[in-house]
């Protein structure tokens, strides 16, 4: 017969067992009847292993029987499954007649504190990135299993149409389920179905078998029924006051998520709906700059004796697009000219300045059929006049049959990098020095100098923009010798292959800032 509590054991908020050396369950308290939910007389006497059968392998028992054998107490937390379906925090205390174990459900504090991290963790994901796709693919999979065990996320993409970008199952074997599920359901649903009124704003929490008659697609139902026809819960995706998707999380079928619950569930749609807004903000200013950005480019000319490939790759960041620009065409006396520059600044703004500072260069060449160094002069002096107000560096070669049938190069330089001459034995230069001379829009009107090359048939010529080689832990100088080394290896391709190969080696197509290129071949 088991002797009587200790009144103090006897009236403490915390559950109290006893066990012998032999495993059998000799007291237990008050406490410990309400959080396991079994009376005295039903456990007092009784096996312990088999009174608590997921004991014998989990983290619990292993504790339980390293305390008895080391004498050593011991304390854990750990998540006990059905029929307890909880978090507890246990004790456990080696006694003379075997184990005595104070034991607390803490699963509320568990689940406070889970759900916490889970907001961090949405947080930092999502201000980690602002690629629309990227976000999409990331939300599902950052709330379960705290808030469901599955996620759908729609989005409501241009044309105001809701389609379903995202989904995640705590289960591995039922998450092509739900990809199944997701591409057929929204066809499926009656205009009164949760996912559809929470695109309107609403709330909405429904018994699985109610979400399950409302559809009509046979693949969809089945698919449903696969799921365990789960209980559904739908909450607005918010972005600036206007819907921009839904979320609906997935929940073991008979259970409906609590206050709390939705209280949880609708801080996170906030953050996932705002994230979602920024991400399409940033998608369509990127769009906008990059946009406008090629439009004020032009095709590369195609003079008969020689070879031009033109490249722009804009930055992965829509607020660093905007300044770079290359040019081709010809000049009245026959000579064809090739232009690179960058104007200060990464935005709409820079791009719309690019766009005047190119006009105006343009322009000049082709009137007054000058040298690079007098195109460069006369843009400082346009600049000056029109009051422009930006910086850009610039660099202008000019290509000249001369009289017995040979290329001459000359070219001038406001504070480009300077341009790359490739041999036709793959030897790769620079053309000169880097002088850094002033940047156009000085205010100066001070001549400009200017250098002539000649050329050897089958010789390349390249003109590149900073975002080729510039990076935050390295300085140009050693991204000029990059530059170089990587040429050389790829003199003897294609020129358009040599272009393209040499934004992916140097950028792998992400660059940091807008990339722009202009490469010129003459014929062999």
């Amino acid at each position: 017969m088991p002797l009587p509590l200790d009144p103090l054991l006897q009236a403490m908020p915390v559950g109290f067992m006893a066990v012998d050396r032999a495993w059998r369950i000799t007291h237990v308290n008050p406490s410990a009847e309400a959080v396991l939910g079994k009376a005295r007389p039903d456990l007092v006497g009784a096996d312990f292993w088999e009174t608590f059968p997921d004991n014998r392998t989990n983290e619990f028992g292993r504790i339980y029987r390293e305390v008895m054998e080391t004498g050593v107490p011991q304390r854990i937390e750990a998540y006990y499954p059905e029929p307890l379906n909880a978090w507890f925090e246990a004790h456990a205390v080696a006694v003379e007649t075997g184990l005595a174990l104070y034991f607390t459900d803490v699963t509320g504090r568990r689940t406070a504190q889970n759900r916490l991290a889970m907001l961090a963790r949405v947080g930092a994901r999502l201000t980690g990135t602002l690629d629309v796709a990227e976000a999409i693919r990331r939300i599902p999979r950052l709330l379960i299993p705290e808030l469901g065990d599955g996620c759908l996320l729609t989005v409501v993409d241009d044309s105001g149409r809701p389609r379903d970008a995202g989904s995640w199952h705590v289960e591995p074997g039922k998450r092509d389920v739900l990809v199944g599920y997701a591409e057929r359901r929204l066809a499926a649903l009656p205009a009164n179905a949760p996912v559809l009124r929470s695109l309107l704003g609403e709330t909405v929490v429904a018994p699985g078998e109610e979400t399950y008659r409302a559809l009509s697609d046979p693949g969809a139902r089945d698919a449903f029924r696969r799921l365990g026809t789960p209980s559904v819960a739908t909450i607005p995706l918010l972005g600036n006051a206007r819907v921009v998707g839904a979320l609906t999380l997935l929940l073991q079928s008979g259970r409906l998520p609590g206050a709390e619950d939705l209280l949880t569930a609708r801080e996170v749609a906030d953050r996932v709906g705002l994230a979602l807004h920024n991400a399409w903000l940033f998608d369509q200013h990127k769009q906008l700059a990059e946009g406008l950005q090629r439009r004020l480019l032009s095709a590369p000319v195609e003079p008969d004796d020689a070879e031009v490939v033109v490249r722009y790759t804009p930055a992965a960041e829509a607020a660093r697009v905007g300044g770079d620009w290359h040019d081709s065409f010809r000049q009245p006396c026959g000579a064809t000219v090739l232009v690179i520059g960058d104007v200060v600044g990464h935005d709409t703004a820079a791009a719309a300045a690019m766009g005047q500072v190119r006009s105006l260069l343009r322009g000049i060449a082709a009137y007054s059929d000058a040298g690079p160094a007098e195109v460069l002069r006369g843009v400082d002096a346009a600049m000056t006049q029109l009051e422009v107000g930006t910086y850009a560096t610039a660099a202008v070669a000019r290509f000249e049959r001369c009289p017995d049938g040979g290329t001459r190069m000359r070219w001038s330089n406001a504070g480009h990098l300077p341009l790359l001459v490739v041999d036709p034995a793959g030897e790769v230069r620079q053309a000169g020095p880097w002088r850094g001379e002033r940047l156009l829009g000085s205010g100066t009107h001070n001549d400009r100098s200017e250098a002539v090359l000649d050329l050897a048939p089958g010789t390349t010529v390249l003109m590149v923009t900073d975002g080729l080689i510039e990076r935050r832990d390295s300085d140009l100088d050693a991204g000029m010798a990059q530059l170089s080394a990587v040429v050389a290896e790829l003199a003897a391709r294609p020129l358009a292959e040599l272009c393209d190969e040499l934004i992916d080696r140097l950028v792998s197509g992400r660059p940091e800032d807008d990339v722009a290129v202009v490469a010129i071949r003459l014929a062999g």
